[in-house]
């Protein structure tokens, strides 16, 4: 079982990649920012129609799209 700073890091990309997703609003700046971050166009399409459930689509693109190392580029601290 994963200790609790492992789910709590998890869980807080998931949040932040749902607040830059939801930021963007419209599904075309979405779908452009997840071509730019590495998803093919038939993954980025599929999230980017999904625009009103941030975090079901974000579950997805967070371990695909978003390594751990972006986060640690910006400068997220790490709880685990």
């Amino acid at each position: 079982m994963p200790s609790m700073g492992v789910i709590l890091d998890e869980w807080l990309r998931h949040r932040l990649l749902a607040l830059q997703l939801k930021h963007s609003r419209r599904r075309t700046t979405v779908y452009r920012t997840l071509r730019a971050a590495g998803a093919t166009s038939d993954q980025a399409a599929k999230i980017a129609s999904g625009t009103r459930s941030w975090w079901r689509n974000n579950a997805y693109a967070v371990n695909r799209f978003r390594p751990i190392a972006s986060f640690d580029r910006l400068g997220v601290p790490r709880l685990s």
